[in-house]
């Protein structure tokens, strides 16, 4: 942690303190917004359409813009924030959010909505790795880690579950400008309490020039990944398109991992850190629950009003129990993982959400709220809350101060790869499923398919938390020494 100097200790102490809280909350704060937007949107997608002309696919792309930008950019965020200070970038990042959203309310046509969230996600990849490099930094080791991260879960997941919550409530009642307009006043309170609490970045250090070639390949690969997989609700897996695009993705991918290997520069992110259990296990665990987590966000919000046939306010409430469910989990993380390794509460949390998505699985036509939703959603929820602290612990903790930000970038890159993966390829399952014929019986047995599929990646995600991460609490440190020029970035 980093405390301004003072004359006594112990009004060092005191304002280290006090600096440490707001750099808490500015971090909470910034991470619900991001959250939220992920999901804000969702209920308001049929006024959208409406309004702005969308087509039935174009219309996709509200969501696809942002998640794109957002994804394929966090590595690259990752390094800049590392390079030139969180803090920096943090307020940087926050403007451009702040612009993306005013702009987004005041859109026209389609093309100047999806242009808005692709400018929000670009804020997104800014923010999400400095907000959490900045956490671990300041929060080393300890209780006080274990709390910090809880909150950070808390606000994460419960800022994608209100997001159904305050986009139905803003879409019936003001208008689904709002629900773009609704982040000013957050990265309002964002900048104030980064300004006030966050300690000056150090003078930005040039650890050798910047590896641009490895950020172009990384970006476009990732990028152009979860392009094809998104839009395999037009171009089966099968054709040609979709295999070319994959192809190329991977081609990218690889080239990038040859570059990182054989560059002279300041690697995007040292490859070193994946001969770490507890970083690798801790990304791959993220991808898969994160691919359901998003899942169960998407069907379940269509559950509610195709076939139960819900309004957009009424989903929203709806999806309270399911955000006070994750909070709970949260807490229950914090005050267990005093306790338990992290690894164990990502073995129980993973359990309890198979139990929820296996249960949604059951859900019928001629179903209700209280038979077929609220059950699977505070036990699903509880699950997710349990979950979330203790994989972003293990993957940066551990990791030294100079790569915070490229590991917390790769960490919230994982976990948005992993959301567009996922609820691209169970929605094309679900899509199958439900076939031509759009009845709420046929749309009914394809969103049990798909939170039954994703009830069984959470199974994978939990036997990798058996065999992989490691038993201790704490992520070993990393061996510096496996890469040369470590020595040359380490900080006093």
């Amino acid at each position: 942690m980093t405390n301004t100097e003072s004359a006594s200790g112990e009004s060092a102490i005191d304002e280290g303190a006090g600096s440490a809280g707001l750099t808490l909350a500015a971090v909470a704060v910034v991470q619900f917004m991001v959250s939220l937007d992920l999901s804000v949107v969702n209920v308001a997608l049929p006024d959208i359409g409406s309004d702005l002309g969308f087509s039935e696919v174009g219309l996709t792309w509200v969501i696809h813009a942002y998640a794109l930008a957002f994804g394929g950019l966090l590595l690259l965020g990752g390094k800049i924030a590392d390079r030139y200070g969180h803090k920096r970038i943090m307020l940087i990042g926050l403007p451009l959010f702040g612009l993306g959203s005013l702009l987004g309310g005041f859109a026209q046509e389609p093309g100047q909505l999806v242009a808005a969230r692709a400018a929000q996600g670009m804020g997104a990849a800014a923010l999400a790795p400095a907000a959490l490099a900045l956490l671990a930094s300041t929060f080393p080791g300890g209780k006080a880690r274990v709390k910090a991260f809880g909150v950070w879960s808390a606000m994460n997941a419960a800022g994608g579950a209100l997001g159904v919550l305050f986009g139905g409530l803003l879409t019936e009642y003001a208008g689904w400008e709002w629900v773009m307009f609704v982040n000013v006043p957050l990265v309002a309170v964002a900048m104030y309490l980064a300004g006030r609490g966050i300690a000056t970045d150090p003078p930005a250090t040039r650890r050798g020039r910047p590896d641009v070639l490895g950020a172009v390949l990384a970006t476009a690969g990732m990028s152009l990944l979860v392009f094809g997989v998104v839009r395999t609700d037009r171009h089966p897996w099968s054709s040609s398109e979709t295999l070319t695009t994959l192809t190329i993705a991977v081609v990218l991918l690889a080239a990038f991992i040859v570059v990182e290997r054989t560059t002279s520069r300041d690697p995007l992110i040292r490859l070193g850190l994946f001969a770490n259990r507890s970083v690798a296990g801790a990304n791959v665990y993220t991808l898969l629950l994160g691919g359901a987590m998003a899942s169960s966000f998407y069907f379940v919000s269509l559950y509610l009003q195709r076939v139960l046939g819900s309004g957009p306010a009424k989903t929203g409430v709806q999806f309270l129990p399911f955000a006070f469910g994750v909070v709970i989990g949260s807490v229950l993380a914090v005050k267990l993982g005093y306790k338990f390794a992290p690894r164990n509460l990502l073995i129980g949390g993973g359990l309890l959400t198979v139990v929820g998505f296996a249960w949604f699985g059951l859900i019928s036509a001629d179903g209700s709220f209280a038979v077929d939703v609220l059950g699977p959603s505070i036990v699903t929820s509880v699950g997710i809350g349990l979950c979330l602290a203790p994989a972003v612990s293990i993957a940066t903790a551990g990791v030294a101060a100079h790569e915070t930000g490229s590991a917390s970038g790769l960490l919230n890159s994982t976990r948005q790869i992993g959301a567009s993966l996922g609820l691209a390829a169970l929605g094309t399952a679900a899509g199958d499923r439900t076939g031509d014929t759009l009845t709420p019986e046929s749309l009914n047995d394809g969103y049990a398919l798909g939170m039954t599929i994703a009830a069984v990646i959470v199974v994978a995600a939990v036997l990798l938390a058996l065999t992989v991460l490691p038993r201790t609490g704490a992520a070993p440190a990393l061996a510096t020494e496996q890469d040369d020029r470590d020595l040359l970035y380490e900080r006093d």
